[in-house]
């Protein structure tokens, strides 16, 4: 028996100790590399392509031999892209589609239309929604309604109008994957960014009901879900430890090659709170009942809204 004890304590450290210093849930870390079968020789749209994780996804995926599509707003930044990326079908076949999110359903349906004829008329395999709005910090009651029309037609019109679009070729073919990112945002309330947290639990269920409703016909989601992610251009003082862009953007292509339905990329504490808000929501409510005052004030002030010394910080008394 004591043995026995020894056994659990020791595979209960080792677990524990794996989740302290993952960057992934387990489900995702479990499978290890890129299957790169599932990649190569595929024509993979990208949205959002003309920088940050948008932009590494695509050397990525060009390095490993897909056929791709790179969509911004600005071209020039899309041609830099493509001039940058090398692999078996880059830069020479990487094909650049301008394409404004906002522009309207027909300005959308002219872009699937012109993407389905790429490479021979081949069909898109992989569509990433990586498009989205900045989130500027405000409370729930200060957002603008021009910025909530803005955040909510880029981060969750838009890509639910291509989807509509893209959707029906890929069925014809029986077969297609989306592979959609979301937020950590999506998962958790996330106060001071109210309505981008909104906009990504609309993109969860959207894309989580779609996937329920085509599965059988082949059609495949996987929705991403990010903590804190490094950018090119990191804010001065910030302590908040990120994921790097290049491991963020190579969890997503694990995920999208493996079939994963939902992945989390984030350090601690970002993947406890998300693990609490899954399997013990009343805990994780509680918990972000108990920070989300104080995480409004030190965004305000650009501090660590990540750190879990909000746990513990009491508001000075006046």
């Amino acid at each position: 028996m004591m043995i026995l004890c020894l056994v659990f304590l020791v595979i209960f450290v080792f677990l524990f100790i794996k989740f302290l210093t993952a960057d992934g849930d387990f489900t995702l870390l479990s499978k290890g590399k890129v299957k790169r079968e599932e990649i190569e020789d595929k024509v993979i749209w990208i949205t959002g392509a003309s920088r940050g994780i948008g932009e590494i996804l695509a050397k990525q995926l060009a390095t490993l031999g897909a056929k791709l599509i790179i969509s911004a707003r600005n071209e020039a930044e899309l041609q830099h892209v493509k001039q940058q990326l090398t692999g078996k079908y880059a830069p020479r076949d990487v094909m650049v589609l301008p394409l404004d999110l906002t522009s309207g359903e027909e300005s959308l349906r002219l872009a699937v239309e012109k993407a389905e004829s790429f490479f021979d008329a081949a069909g898109v395999d992989y569509m990433i929604h990586n498009a989205a709005y900045e989130r500027p910090k405000s409370t729930a009651l200060d957002v603008t309604e021009e910025t909530l029309k803005a955040m909510l037609n880029v981060n969750v019109v838009g890509p639910i109008s291509m989807t509509r679009m893209l959707v029906p070729y890929m069925l014809k073919r029986g077969r297609g994957h989306l592979v959609v990112m979301s937020s950590a945002a999506g998962k958790t309330p996330a106060p001071g960014q109210a309505v981008y947290s909104a906009s990504k639990f609309a993109v969860n269920g959207y894309f989580h009901s779609l996937r329920s409703e085509l599965c059988r016909k082949g059609i495949k989601v996987t929705v991403v879900c990010p903590g804190p992610v490094e950018t090119p251009n990191p804010r001065t003082g910030s302590t908040e430890r990120r994921v790097s862009s290049e491991r963020c953007a190579e969890l997503i292509i694990v995920a999208a090659s493996h079939g994963i339905k939902e992945a989390w990329i984030s350090y601690q504490p970002v993947l406890a709170v998300m693990y609490l808000m899954q399997y013990m929501p009343s805990v994780g409510y509680w918990l972000m009942d108990k920070i989300g005052e104080k995480r409004v004030e030190v965004g305000a002030q650009k501090g660590n809204t990540y750190s879990i010394n909000l746990l513990f910080d009491k508001k000075k008394e006046s």
